[in-house]
Parts: structure tokens; sequence; C-alpha cells
């Protein structure tokens, strides 16, 4: 056997030419492989990409019609943009009708095989729909830029008050990203943001322990005041470390975190917490010149627990003076001014890695409910919202807390994206996390709270996406909203939708930087607040 082996192989080794064999063959190779790509009558990409029943869709769709080299591109970013299964969408032309059976018949096989594995991958991740990167910020001239950093701190001051004064009531290019109707002024807003992205500067104190200062409490109906700090704290364009600098001081206490560490339950006296932190602003003035500078005209500080407002009340300059972005905005208790402090939404984030989860609403022809509310029975209002219309009229559906004989039914959330208008009426406090909750589905909220400062409302125009009653008029509340011309409700539905895109857009979907929007649009309200009598009189944006 090896005698006849031995020649073989030094045949195989020494007589064949081995490299133009590979040359040869790899011509070949590439050869077939680029006649087979013209060849097929589809691309390639979509072939490798795309599951077995879209190969199968895409070539019944062939047999009917030609689709041009820019579709196939545009299906390609789609199962790029989309992470999920692919959606393949439908078309009522009389070609596709005759095509959908061949579709049918062919990928019968495949959606058996592969329906459990499609499960598993939709359980395990949600669809993530890529959106478009934000628009690029106008540039700004050089030789403005320079004129603006050789300002002192007032001198800038000075000089956006100026700009947003001389402004038109229409800019000669509007932002395509703002939708003009849910602004008092657009124009002066887009001015105003510009020069916050220009000139603010903030300093944040260093001072003051865990878990009271530096910590943010980021879940629950309290987390915006979490959220707030932990952003402002990260963030470094408007941030500076030169408190010489600095238009604003911010003070990163949580009025949540001062609850939870030092009020004694069941006790019904937060005096502690009120004396906890004037003795932490005395220490800051007497650490530091910038407070005694302005007697704290230019500090702002961020609470959005229920007691914010009353922890305030044992150091007077920190109750009159200081810029006061609250949740708990009540205008009777005489510690919120409105125009000068800022209010802000009370938000409710169950799980902060998913905050948009269940985002969006039914359309209108789908809301057969008039008014829903459901919750805990607490301060003067709600009682006597369920006493006039608990349990009353099928069209509204005014309850407690949602019985176990309702939510079987229809779940709480359901209930929010089934009804034309959710009910926000006020608690214990003004505020209400239902507010921000319509919005997130896309209903119309009704705001019952008197003395009750609506959340950025020198910016926003409340009157256009939605309805504030009186709290007198509860008895008339059906025919408040029945009085409302569809057009008009119409209007405002669309504006909530409008609302909710602008609170929660960005570039990267499921990600808590949605909140950016609502709280940098805050920070322009107070930065643009005067320093004192004494430096710049005061703006009002």
């Amino acid at each position: 056997m090896n005698k006849f082996l031995r020649p073989i192989i030094i045949v195989l080794l020494f007589r064949i030419g081995w490299r133009k064999l590979l040359f040869v063959g790899s011509i070949i190779t590439f050869t077939g492989f680029v006649v087979q790509i013209y060849t097929l009558p589809y691309p390639l990409t979509i072939w490798i990409l795309s599951p077995p029943e879209t190969r199968l869709l895409y070539k019944s769709l062939n047999n009917n019609v030609h689709l041009s080299e820019k579709n196939s591109l545009a299906r390609f970013e789609q199962f790029e943009t989309h992470l999920a299964d692919p959606v393949i969408s439908k078309n009522t032309s009389h070609e596709l009708n005759q095509s959908v059976p061949i579709m049918e018949e062919g990928a019968k096989a495949s959606r058996q095989r592969n329906r459990l594995a499609r499960r598993r991958r939709r359980n395990m991740k949600p669809k993530i729909i890529a959106t478009p990167p934000p628009p690029p910020r106008k540039p700004v001239p050089h030789r403005l830029l320079r004129y603006i950093r050789s300002l002192t701190t007032d001198e800038a001051l000075v000089y956006a008050k100026k700009e947003i004064e001389n402004i038109s009531s229409v800019v000669d290019d509007p932002d395509p990203d703002l939708y003009a109707p849910l602004f008092r002024n657009v124009s002066i807003f887009e001015r105003s943001y510009e020069l916050m992205e220009l000139i603010l500067k903030v300093y944040i104190y260093q001072d003051g322990e865990r878990p009271i200062f530096h910590e943010p409490h980021l879940q629950g109906i309290y987390s915006s005041e979490g959220w707030f700090l932990k952003l402002m704290e990260e963030n470094r364009q408007f941030v500076t470390r030169d408190p010489e600098k600095a238009h604003l001081f911010y003070l990163p206490y949580s009025a949540r975190q001062l609850q939870m560490a030092l009020f004694v339950k069941n006790s019904n006296n937060i005096e502690r917490l009120s004396i906890f932190l004037r003795d932490h602003v005395n220490m800051l003035a007497a650490k530091y010149p910038f407070w005694n500078r302005t007697h704290g005209s230019d500090h702002f500080l961020v609470a959005c627990h229920d007691w914010g407002p009353y922890t305030l009340t044992k150091h007077e300059e920190l109750t009159k003076n200081t810029i006061k972005a609250l949740c708990n905005a009540d205008v009777s208790e005489g510690i919120f001014a409105a125009g000068k402090d800022v209010s802000l939404p009370e938000t409710t984030i169950r799980n902060p890695k998913r905050p948009l989860r269940g985002l969006g609403g039914k359309r209108v022809s789908q809301r057969p409910i008039l008014a829903f509310f459901a919750g805990n029975m607490h301060g003067r209002v709600r009682p006597t919202l369920l006493k006039y219309w608990g349990d009353k009229d099928e069209d509204m559906r005014i309850y407690g807390p949602l019985p176990n004989r309702v939510s079987r039914n229809m779940s709480y959330v359901q209930h929010m994206k089934s009804s034309k208008y959710c009910l926000c009426p006020m608690g214990y406090e003004v505020n209400s996390p239902r507010i921000v909750e319509a919005f997130y589905y896309e209903c119309v909220p009704v705001i019952i709270a008197n003395n009750f400062v609506p959340p950025l409302n020198e910016v926003l125009d409340w009157s256009a996406f939605s309805v504030i009653v009186d709290e007198k008029d509860i008895p008339k509340l059906k025919e408040i909203l029945l009085a409302i011309p569809l057009r008009r409700y119409l209007k405002m539905q669309i504006n909530v939708k409008m609302l909710q895109k602008h609170f929660h857009w960005n570039s990267r979907p499921l990600n808590v930087k949605w909140v950016k929007w609502k709280f940098r649009t805050a920070a322009m309200i107070s930065a643009m607040q005067c320093r004192g009598s004494s430096h710049v009189s005061q703006m009002q944006l």
C-alpha cells in the first residue's frame, strides 16, 4: 500500500503548482459570489439579516411590485433600528392582497418553528425605536461669545434682560422642535433658553453630609427633587467651580431625605427639620461671603416633598429671598411667591431604569369615559368630589381607592388611557402627581385646587392643554366638561401629546434623561431672576 501512496504524495507535493491552483480557485470563487449577488431577486444583506418569513414576503412582493434600491435600503435600515422582532407594514393595494396568501402558505412552517423563540425574545428585550439625534445648536458668533465672556455676572444678567425685552413677538427662524401653542410666548422662551445655555453658571455648595445633602432620592412621588439634584451635580455645562463666575448658588439638599433622616414618626412636628436647615444656611453664611452679599437672593433650592416650604420657615431670608423651585406651589401659605419662585411638576417614577414604561394612550374615539379619578380620600377636595360623583354617573368614574370589582376588569392605567379627562384634585396639599400621569397617558388633566400655581407656569400656557376648575364648582363638574366644544377638546388633546413629547424626548429612549428638559427649563426660569435689588432690577421670564 505504501508503494502506491508514495509516488502519489510526491506528485502532489512537487509536480502541482499550488500557488497557481489557489489563485485560479480564488478567482472562480469571487466571480461566482459576484454573479450570485446580481442574480438574486433581492439584496444579499436582506437574505442574511432577515428571518425566513420576511424573505418569503419580499419574494412574493417582488413578483408584483418592482422595489427600488432606495426601498431596499430603507428596509435594511429598519432592521437595524428595531432591535426586537421586525414589524412589516401592511399595504392595501390589490397586488399585495393577491400576494398575501402566497406569503402565508410559504411562511406557515417557519412561523410555527420560530414562535417560541420570538416570545422569549419579546419577553427579554422591549422594543426600542431609535429616535433622531437632537438638532445641532445654532453657532454663536465668535465676537458675541468673546463679548459675553468679558462681562461680569451682573452685566451678563442685564444683557440677558435687555435681549429678552427687545425680542419681537415672532422669531424669524423658530425652532422646529418647539410647538408654539404650548407656550405663553414661544419667541421669548426660545431666546431665553439660548441665553441660558450661553450665559448661565451655577455654583454648587460642597458642604453637607449625606443622605440629606448630595444623595438624591430617585423613586416615588418626590423623585423630581432627586433627579434635579442628580442631573445638576453631574452637569458640566452650567456648573462652575469658581463661585465668582456664578450667577446662581445651589443648595443641594433633599427635602425627602431630610424628612426620612430627622422626622420622628407620629410626632406631628417638623420643627427639627426647619432648625436643621436654618443652622446649615447660617453655617454657609459664616463660612462664605456669597449669602451675605445678596441676602440669599441669588441662591436657589429644589424641594418636591409636601413639607418642603414649611422646612424654610425658621430662616427669614431663606423664606423670603431665596428662589424656591417647589412642587407644593401654594400661594395662600405666604411662602411660595409667584413670579419669583418656580413651580415644578410632581413626577412619580416607579422604576428609575424604565421611567417611560407604558407611555401613551388610546385615540379619542376609544375613550368612552368622560372623567376619571381614583385615590385616597384625604384633604378637603377629594371627599367633596366623592360625595357628589362617587358611583352616581356612568360617565364620571369617581372612586376612592380603586375597588377590586373594578380593577379586575380595568386597571388604574387603563382607566386613564380610556378617559377624555383625568381629574387631578388636591390632597393634603395643592400639588398632585396625577397631572404628569395624565400627560403620560395622553389624557387632558382637570386641576381642582385653589391657590395652586401650575408647573412652569411662567413658560407654559396651561389653558391650551388642561382645564382648571374652582373647588366650589365640583357639583357642576360634568356640566363644565360637557360644555367644552369638541373642537377645543381635540386641540387640547393634541397639545397634551405634544407636551408629552417635549417632556420626555431624547436621543436615547428608555433613559431617565427625559427629565433633563423639564429641569433645565426650570433652571432657565430661575437663572434670569435678579441677584437682589442692589444689583439688577428683577427680571421675569
